[in-house]
Order: structure tokens, then sequence, then C-alpha cells
């Protein structure tokens, strides 16, 4: 039997701008998707156990399908040579916006080359895991594949010539406490991308206005995090998150959540991954604001996910 895991994410600067070449800053949670592969008689079988907002595992079904049929294709393995069942668990939940299409895509990379005797290094499961986010996000930017591979914290920037992104690892004084609550909307990444690539196409002036903002708030919320200024971290989420509802990619119930968030003393929050539904993320450094903003999130009704951001991986 094969096994393999990949993390989840949360993006603190930089979601729809990163696919227009943008740099971006993303952090593994400590929670991954896993699972075992183990060749059986006839076809390939999944079983999918994970915890998921209502609807995900259907919404996503047939996008999963095709995954798996991009990752053999990548592996150079023949799809009708082979049988297996997989197995996909683990503790991080099936909710969009927390990467885990691209951590069950680095999992199953994994579990299958494990099975088969496929030896990859962490670069090429990478690479995989990008071919296989394209049947869930159309032209994926790389970042969620990026650090379900490779988990920490990290600096990410598509070159938008040739596949050599720039992935660089980012060190900050110690973990930090995050909220990440699900509106329980299951959202369409796909059409969130394309829909951000129709507006830009249509209002070009306003649009690269935008994005220009998007970038200078990642550079200097990069330079915030090494500094480990969390207060001003925090607020340059703040920002983040109303360029993200310029874009229109926010939804009434992130909204929701990201004013609950806020009032119960959170340093920042912000929608995270595509929009559209999914999920925000609050930073709340210490346990006692952390748990203060998720006990807010569940009385309103809604699921939350408490973790931490800049774990290193061990």
């Amino acid at each position: 039997m094969g096994t393999g895991s990949g993390f989840g994410k949360v993006i603190l600067f930089g979601e729809h701008f990163v696919v227009y070449g943008v740099p971006g800053i993303v952090s593994a949670i400590d929670a991954t998707n896993d699972a075992e592969v183990k060749k059986t008689a006839k076809g390939i079988n999944v079983k999918d156990v994970r915890k998921a907002a209502k609807g995900y595992a259907e919404e996503k079904r047939m996008q999963q399908l095709e995954s798996i049929d991009r990752i053999l294709r990548a592996m150079g393995i023949d799809a009708k040579t082979v049988a297996f069942d997989i197995l996909l668990g683990g503790a991080l939940p099936g909710f969009s916006g927390l990467g885990a299409s691209a951590a069950s895509s680095v999992a199953i990379t994994r579990a299958i080359a494990q099975e088969f005797g496929v030896i990859l290094t962490d670069e090429r499961v990478n690479q995989i895991a990008y071919e296989a986010e394209k049947a869930y996000a159309g032209t994926p930017s790389g970042i969620d594949n990026t650090a379900a591979t490779f988990g920490g914290l990290l600096w990410f920037k598509k070159n938008l010539k040739d596949r050599q992104n720039t992935i660089e690892k980012l060190h900050i004084r110690e973990p930090v406490e995050i909220v990440i609550g699900s509106t329980g909307v299951v959202a369409n990444t796909k059409a969130m991308v394309e829909g951000v690539t129709e507006r830009k196409q249509k209002h070009p002036e306003k649009y690269d206005a935008l994005f220009e903002q998007a970038e200078a708030l990642a550079l200097i919320g990069r330079e915030a995090l090494l500094q480990f200024d969390l207060k001003k971290v925090g607020k340059l989420m703040n920002d983040n998150h109303r360029l993200l509802q310029e874009i229109e990619v926010s939804h009434e119930k992130l909204d929701i959540l990201v004013e609950i968030a806020r009032k119960q003393g959170a340093f920042g929050a912000k929608l995270t991954g595509g929009g559209g539904g999914g999920c925000m993320v609050a930073l709340t450094p210490n346990q006692e604001l952390q748990e203060r903003v998720a006990e807010a999130i569940e009385n309103a009704g809604y699921e939350v996910l408490r973790t931490r951001i800049g774990a290193e991986k061990t």
C-alpha cells in the first residue's frame, strides 16, 4: 500500500492576483489530506472520507476524477493498464479556499508513486500536482500545490513566460494562531478565475491599478511578517480583502465572517482562496484571541478551523 500527504493552506496576500504574476504569500497549515493507494483487480475507485462542506464532494467529483487522470498522465502511467483503490482522508476538511484539491492531489501523487515504486522528488511532485490542479482551477497559479507540497510559509511569484516560478521559504519568529471560518458555500474556483479574466479585459485601467496595489501590499506584507509586526500584517490583510471585494470575488457570507472576526479583535481578516464562498482567515495571535474569534463565528452558525501559520515542515 502506498501513502502520501499534502498540506492545506491559507493565502495571506495575493489570491487571484498571483495568476497574473503578482507575488503572493501563502502558508501551509497544520492540517493535511492523506491518501492511501492499494492495487486492486479492476478500475480506479475513490473513497473520500474527508469532512466537507455540504455538497463539496458531489460538486468536485468529476474534477477529482479528471485530476487523477492528469496525475497518471503526468507520471507516464496509462490509466487503462492499472487498477487501484484510493482512500482519501485526513484532518484537512473539504472547505473551498483551503487548498483541499491541491492537498489531495499531492497526497494522491505521493501515494500512487509509492505503491507503484516510482521515485519522485518534491519538485516533481509539485509539477504533477500543478497538472492535477488544472482540473479544478482551469489555469491555476501554482500557489496552492506549492504550499501543499513543501509546507511552511512561502513567497510565491508565477513566471508568466515559463514554469520557473519563484518559490522562497520565509521564516518568522514563531508560528501564529489563526481562525479559518467556512461560509459553507462550495465555490467554483475555475469560474471565479475566469470571471476575473473577463472583467480585467473589459476594464483594464481599473484592474491594472488594483493589481499594482495588490503587488505593493504583498511586498510590504513580506517585510511586516519578517519583522513580526503582526498588527501591520493584519491591517494589510484587511486592505487585501478590500481589493478582492473590488475585483468582485468576495461573497456576502465571507464579508459577514470577516466583520465578525474584526469586531472580536482579530488583527486582520480576509477571504482566502478563490472566493465566491469558501473560507476566510483571521489573524489571531494567541490562543485566547483565537478562541474568542472562533467561538463568535461558531455562535453565528458557521464552522471553523483553529490552526496556525508559519510552522516549519517536519
